[in-house]
């Protein structure tokens, strides 16, 4: 290979670098203001921002399924999956909100971005990788930060904070079963669409029983919400086709940022030092962890 070639290709695997990260931050963004609109929303039933939050999210899903030639179809062997990562997706979706109705935003956002970490650990039984032991403690660091924001000490706000530790279970669970799904290759939209519709289903009854009437204020909110989780879930998977998930992934982490920054400019919240210590912890254990595995692929270790 000449040194024109050598350095075209080098520039084009830079060009993909930067779309991926520029991809993966505005997931981020659109992730945290569906947090942020999610609360601005108020007094609002979790259950009744959960379903029109998948509602619109759902209907953006749908858009690409009806102009594939495939339309609505589940590959073969993939309907187990499908139903186990909307079973796990949909119950840490409700523990999240409820996380963030009685959190700061901030502190809900950290304890979701926990997933990772469950699912290096839900790994080892559903697609058999054993984790190395750069894993292993990076993990139980990662929970030991957890700790600081979640504060156990008969405090009443520990049981959302337990909410929002199984919000990031439950994410975590349905990435596994997301990655199952890709390597099976299913379509991505037909698995955000799944999702989106099993959750709608869940909620449904609770809207129809207790329907909470909105201001329009409200509706607007849960209308944006929807549009954040979808920027945020078209975002992220557009991310890991210009980049691999272990160059790009740690980026991620900017959501915590954003959600803390609009938590302090709009509604007045300030984490606490134990919770900044956490962030700390847990954004720290997941950069060492991108920076080793970086280090072993490339063969410095």
């Amino acid at each position: 290979m000449s040194a024109g070639e050598d350095k075209r290709k080098t520039k084009g695997f830079d060009n993909g670098m930067l779309k991926g990260v520029l991809c993966i931050m505005l997931a981020a963004l659109g992730f945290s203001l569906m947090t942020f609109f999610v609360r601005l929303a108020g007094d609002v039933p979790t259950m009744q921002k959960a379903f029109f939050r998948n509602f619109f999210a759902a209907i953006i899903a749908m858009v690409p399924i009806l102009r594939s030639e495939d339309k609505f179809r589940i590959k073969k062997g993939c309907f187990p999956d499908i139903a186990c990562r909307c079973l796990f997706g949909t119950s840490g979706l409700l523990c999240n909100f409820y996380a963030i109705d009685h959190l700061g935003i901030a502190d809900a956002n950290m304890l979701n971005k926990l997933s990772p970490f469950f699912a290096i650990l839900l790994s080892i039984p559903l697609i058999k990788e054993v984790p190395n032991l750069v894993d292993i403690i990076s993990t139980m660091v990662a929970f030991t930060g957890a700790l600081f924001i979640i504060r156990p000490g008969g405090d009443v706000s520990v049981f959302p904070a337990l909410m929002g530790l199984y919000g990031g279970f439950g994410a975590g669970t349905a990435y596994v079963f997301v990655r199952r799904l890709g390597i099976k290759g299913e379509r991505t939209p037909v698995i955000v669409l799944c999702f989106s519709l099993f959750s709608c289903m869940v909620t449904l009854p609770f809207l129809i029983f207790d329907f909470h009437p909105m201001s329009g204020a409200q509706w607007l909110c849960l209308i944006l919400a929807g549009l954040g989780a979808s920027l945020g879930q078209f975002s992220i998977t557009t991310a890991y086709k210009f980049a691999p998930a272990k160059e790009i992934s740690v980026f991620d982490y900017t959501q915590v940022i954003f959600a803390a920054i609009l938590g302090m400019v709009f509604l007045n919240e300030t984490p606490v030092p134990l919770s900044i210590a956490g962030y700390i912890i847990i954004i720290g254990t997941a950069v060492f962890r991108w920076y080793y595995i970086k280090k072993r692929d490339s063969g410095s270790v």
